[in-house]
């Protein structure tokens, strides 16, 4: 089969392997449409999951099942399914309590592009096929539900992990696809006054059609120096991060008021470690929660995103800037990922026609 690959560090190319070998509980999945993402830049250019070769990229994909393990119940061949891209073992010790996307050790509930193949192939593998599928339905387009995967589920856990509450004031810092999921995220937790941290035009537009009340642009200074500026000092009630640096920790300690919430989604690359202000973080004693957590995936998962997008509380269809029409366009994608020109959110590559 044909795929699309990291073929050493700083090197992407196509290459031909064997399809996938199925155990008992697995399927074989053809894609339809895909979605590179901000980490496939991470892994191939900037060493963030240390050295990889000749591996397929690539962990956003929706698709047709193509083939079944003798122990898969609910699906069968031809039917057309959402493939989260954190699949955990189901089994395993961490996601018995409660931590399926570190099942197998820390962060190994996401396998695709990172420990195994990913889905820019011709076919991929899925693990745990009952409990890793969602059924795609006929209502929702594969441009937009591949936004599901990944963008939608990681957002929204920043939501979730900053515990939100009625009229809580939120800083989203990032606002790409997975900053404004979190965006809207916060906004139907009930958050008070949103602000925003990005500059790009067409995310800056959806960032205000998801609720944001204020925009801020880092390139204008400190972010943290503006937040408290514009609360008199006071600082806010909880932060999310969806990009910047390894610094950006600093600065959120900085703005988030004591007993705040610090929640962190963002994939930091760059450095082996990060500074935790002593002071801003009151030597330690200022109720300053920081969380970091990789998404959970699973079928359950998907399919409470899909009633979100049923009953109008959810919408993904506005990160989907820029739609590619065959394999071939794989590298043009990710290419537009790794620069982020002024009109892109997110780029989704139609594998085949339905």
């Amino acid at each position: 089969m044909k795929g699309f690959a990291m073929l050493a560090p700083n090197e992407v190319g196509f290459l031909k392997k064997d399809a996938p070998v199925l155990a008992p509980g697995d399927a074989l999945v053809r894609p339809l449409a895909v979605s590179p993402c901000t980490s496939d830049i991470h892994t191939v250019y900037e060493g963030a999951i240390g050295e990889r070769h000749d591996m397929i990229l690539g962990h956003e994909a929706v698709g047709v099942v193509v083939e079944v393990g003798a122990a898969v119940r609910d699906f069968r061949p031809g039917d057309r399914v959402i493939v989260p891209a954190i699949t955990p073992d189901w089994g395993a010790e961490r996601s018995q309590a409660g931590f399926p996307m570190h099942s197998g050790g820390m962060l190994a509930g996401w396998k695709f592009s990172n420990f195994k193949d990913g889905v820019f192939a011709e076919q991929f593998h899925v693990n745990d096929a009952d409990a890793n599928l969602a059924r795609l339905p006929e209502w929702l387009k594969p441009e937009h539900a591949v936004m599901l995967c990944d963008m939608a589920t990681t957002g929204l856990h920043g939501a979730e992990m900053a515990e939100i509450g009625f009229g809580d004031s939120v800083v989203v810092i990032g606002i790409g696809a997975v900053g404004l999921m979190a965006l809207q995220g916060a906004a139907r937790r009930g958050a008070g006054h949103i602000y925003a941290v990005g500059t790009r035009p067409k995310s800056v537009e959806v960032a205000k059609h998801f609720g944001a009340n204020t925009i801020i642009s880092y390139k204008d200074g400190s972010i943290a120096e503006q937040i408290l500026k514009l609360t008199d000092n006071r600082g806010v009630d909880r932060v999310i991060i969806a990009g910047g640096t390894v610094d950006t920790i600093a600065e959120a300690v900085e703005m988030v008021k004591p007993g705040g919430i610090i929640s962190n989604v963002n994939y930091f690359s760059g450095s082996d470690t990060i500074t935790i202000p002593r002071p801003e973080w009151g030597a330690g004693m200022a109720h300053k929660q920081i969380r970091g957590g990789l998404t959970p995936g699973g079928r359950r998962r998907m399919e409470h995103l899909l009633d979100m997008i049923a009953a109008g509380r959810l919408e993904v269809a506005p990160l989907v800037t820029h739609v590619f029409h065959g394999m071939d366009h794989l590298p043009e994608a990710l290419e537009l990922m790794r620069n982020k020109p002024a009109d892109l959110i997110k780029p989704v590559v139609i594998i085949a026609e339905e």
